[in-house]
């Protein structure tokens, strides 16, 4: 059945249908991981989120249960060049197809994505639908659409990851679960918390350490009291920061965060560790960056940069056990060099 991609900017693509047959509409982004596509579309880091991926084709590996990041995924659509329902993947469990349309996702193939990816540099920070036909009445929706980008209302789940290691509270601003596995791997006990959780009950846990989740969302538009709560935990407690998280952690350390002219989405980010002059290649999902010129070098160290941007990367802070990254190091998907920020972490404990 043919449906139709439109976005802001006027421009109007025609493809085929997949998945859910719903009408839907959110930011359009692209991803340029060649694998891990449904890493990708249960993060909740693409929430309100349409994902062009660049890989010619997907579905061919299916649907694999150990490969959620989340159980309810909150991505708006897909769009892809191809899509093949065929696998010889022993794991699979369902097709791409079937898992979207039982999450009522909808996507549409058949599109020129080199094209599309080219417009979307130069036409920044656009929405996008996909409809079933790009008519005056399409466009006028698109455009009034409000998107909301925060899911801190929405997790207010306390729950354990039982382990015999040390015990680290996870503040939850939109976790994806591979965060999870690796510090199980690592024996930790795992006390997942709502973002809003205040500072006395999370000290009644008894952590040994704390973990600032990855999420989506604009970090300048978190409440106050959670960035007071972060200066007050990393003073007390070893705290890693990951992807928003760290985006909180400069901001409650006095410095800013602007947005991406072009979002960082994929696993082929080299990243450059100052002190050792290692480079790691690491999955990134980034919308916002810190500012490097408000950065004070009297409190915050930056510890990893983008070799491709020079964007920052990494920060520790000088006087407090405390530190954050701004890519994915679990690895979902990307290369498994990232994963020993959490033997970072662990041996910081």
């Amino acid at each position: 059945m043919d449906r139709y991609l439109i976005l802001s900017d006027g421009s109007a693509y025609k493809g085929q249908a997949f998945g859910a047959q719903a009408t839907t509409s959110g930011n359009i982004i692209y991803n340029t991981n060649m694998t891990g596509y449904q890493e990708v579309i249960t993060n909740p880091i693409y929430h309100n989120q349409i994902v062009v991926f660049t890989v010619p084709t997907l579905g061919n590996i299916g649907i694999k249960y150990q490969n959620y990041e989340s159980i309810d995924p909150v991505i708006k659509g897909v769009v892809v060049h191809s899509i093949s329902n065929i696998s010889t993947n022993r794991k699979q469990k369902v097709t791409l197809d079937d898992f979207l349309k039982l999450h009522n996702i909808p996507g549409i193939y058949d599109i020129d994505t080199r094209k599309l990816v080219h417009q979307l540099h130069v036409n920044k920070n656009l929405k996008a639908s996909i409809v079933d036909y790009p008519d005056d009445h399409a466009f006028d929706q698109l455009n009034a659409t409000v998107l909301p980008d925060s899911l801190l209302d929405s997790n207010q789940n306390t729950y354990v990851v039982p382990g015999d290691g040390p015990n680290i509270v996870v503040l939850d601003f939109g976790l994806k679960k591979g965060m999870l596995r690796e510090l199980s791997k690592r024996h930790a006990n795992i006390i997942v918390v709502p973002a809003s959780f205040s500072l006395e009950n999370i000290l009644n846990l008894d952590p040994d350490g704390i973990i600032l989740s990855s999420g989506p969302g604009d970090p300048n538009l978190v409440d106050k009291v959670i960035l007071d709560k972060i200066v007050d935990l990393e003073k007390q407690i070893p705290l890693l920061g990951i992807g928003l998280g760290h985006q909180l952690f400069a901001l409650a350390n006095g410095a800013s965060i602007e947005p991406l002219q072009i979002a960082h989405e994929g696993s082929n980010h080299p990243i450059l560790e100052i002190v050792t002059k290692q480079i790691m290649y690491a999955n990134q999902a980034e919308n916002y960056i810190v500012q490097r010129k408000t950065v004070n070098h009297e409190d915050l160290l930056i510890t990893h940069v983008d070799l491709i941007d020079g964007s920052i990367q990494g920060l520790r802070h000088r006087n407090y056990p405390a530190f954050s990254v701004e890519f994915s190091p679990d690895a979902t998907p990307g290369p498994l060099e990232s994963t020993r920020i959490f033997d970072d972490f662990i041996d910081m404990l």
